[in-house]
């Protein structure tokens, strides 16, 4: 790997994107003074008092700020040569919290350390970053080249993922998940991010509609059996390109259901999961005899997606059931709207959309929120932080807020996309990843789009770990980027 030796600490500063560095500042300022407002105490006014969250967290950014500075002056090199070593360590660190750390909510998440506590998960994102930026960056090292390189890539990925499931925190775990992102961007096939999608879709329609029941099959099972149906015929179109197979198992599928559907009306009652899978298993029996002098591939393909999406769609009431927590089950039918449950697992979210809701275009003013003053929305200068911007600053200051991180998204994807070797673009992406999926999650929690899972806003929810954890996430892609000229071409 060519280098330089004029990389000096002066160099740095005049080659580092001074705008992404006026847009993080611009963020955690705004984030202390949002956290000043949804915890202010009229007994204790300065927002510089550090008994109260908001001194608290003046005092994580200033802290934020020295580590800033001090990636900037590390040499760009040790980032990759220490990045397995670093992630690691990480491991066994959030090894140790699930023994060491005490049970706060229910979770074994944070390690205490008298006045301070730490959240190990928030630094084991840009360990897992630097780790797969690493493996990217090995001599030859593609994709897909064989089978067992997206092992490995998703190996780094889980690990982390498993032990921080361990720790009782769904929420954490989640965030990782959010690297898959960058595998599609290194060459991973569109089809994986389709089957995530679909079976997202899948779950949500099993799930909502449980009760009401069509041919002996429950409603949301038999609206997915028609979706793969159709999927079916649409694969066999748009990606194995052969019409007269994707005519024929239409055909198929539309004679079948007007058969199916007068004799329903006539009185006779046909069992819907028997049919569905002798349908679906008459047109791959048919499409098997077709394929063998036409493209095999694609065409396995299709027909793996008819075995695996059905059989996913018959594993969700064993998921549901079984292996989520009864919490994550009502919060997943809150959100629903199968349950209602506005003192229970909903209330925070009906809370968060009634004060946001009270803002209005232009907000009752900095300080003036009444939901926010009296206390209605728990954990309101942490994951909730948002809420309080929507009551006080309204429509308007929730739109700047989300224009800001929408600026600093771009700016951060065009300094990726810039990178000359794959360790720097690879470990730019999963910072990107990480923060889309953080914003995103969090402000759809808020406002009742997601599953309360406690995704903190990034710059903005109180806490030292979340803020350190991105401050060294963004500092060491921007101390990378500053380094572009002198790593290889």
């Amino acid at each position: 790997m060519a280098s330089r030796n004029t990389d000096t600490n002066v160099s740095v500063f005049k080659t580092v994107d001074w705008f992404t560095i006026g847009l993080y500042v611009l963020l955690v300022i705004a984030g202390a003074v949002s956290i000043y407002a949804a915890s202010y105490d009229f007994d204790k006014a300065s927002i510089f008092d550090f008994t109260e969250y908001s001194g608290k967290q003046i005092r994580w950014i200033g802290l934020s700020f020295v580590i800033g500075f001090i990636i900037l002056l590390t040499d760009y090199r040790l980032y990759e040569a220490y990045a397995y070593p670093v992630y690691g360590g990480v491991i066994i660190l959030l090894i140790a919290t699930v023994f060491l750390s005490p049970n706060i909510h229910g979770s074994h998440s944070w390690l205490v350390f008298g006045p301070v506590s730490l959240q190990p998960a928030e630094f084991g994102k840009f360990a897992t970053a630097l780790a797969l930026a690493k493996l990217f960056d090995s001599y030859n090292f593609s994709l897909n080249a064989r089978p067992s390189n997206y092992f490995r890539a998703l190996i780094i990925i889980l690990v982390p993922v498993c032990i921080i499931l361990c720790q009782k925190e769904t929420g954490s775990a989640l965030v990782y998940l959010s690297l898959i992102f960058v595998l599609y961007r290194e060459g991973m096939s569109g089809f994986v991010l389709g089957a995530i999608f679909l079976s997202v879709l899948f779950f949500v329609l099993a799930v909502k509609f449980m009760s009401p029941t069509i041919m002996n099959l429950t409603a949301g099972e038999f609206t997915v059996l028609i979706l793969i149906c159709l999927i079916y015929c649409l694969l066999l179109i748009f990606y194995c390109r052969d019409f007269i197979i994707a005519r024929n198992v239409t055909l198929g599928f539309i004679g079948l259901s007007l058969i199916i559907t007068i004799l329903w009306f006539i009185g006779i009652k046909v069992n819907g999961l028997l049919f569905f899978l002798g349908m679906l298993g008459a047109a791959i029996i048919y499409t098997v005899l077709a394929m063998f002098r036409h493209k095999i591939r694609r065409f396995i393909i299709s027909i793996g997606f008819v075995i695996v999406s059905v059989s996913f769609l018959f594993s969700v009431n064993y998921v549901f059931d079984k292996v989520l927590q009864p919490h994550q089950q009502t919060r997943i039918l809150v959100l629903l709207g199968i349950e209602d449950d506005p003192r229970g697992v909903g209330y925070n979210v009906n809370q968060s959309k009634i004060a946001i809701g009270s803002g209005g275009i232009t907000g009752k003013g900095f300080l003036n929120g009444t939901q926010t003053k009296l206390k209605y929305v728990p954990e309101q200068h942490t994951d909730f932080i948002f809420c309080t911007i929507g009551e006080e600053e309204g429509f308007v200051g929730s739109t700047i807020v989300l224009l800001t991180f929408l600026t600093l998204i771009l700016r951060l994807i065009h300094i990726a996309e810039r990178q000359k070797d794959p360790f720097s673009r690879v470990y730019s992406y999963c910072v990107v990843s990480l923060l889309i999926f953080h914003l995103c999650i969090n402000v759809g929690m808020v406002i009742g789009l997601c599953p309360v899972i406690g995704i903190p806003l990034p710059f903005f929810s109180y806490g030292g770990s979340s803020l350190w954890g991105f401050t060294i996430l963004l500092f060491i892609m921007l101390r990378l980027d500053a380094a572009r000229k002198d790593r290889r071409d």
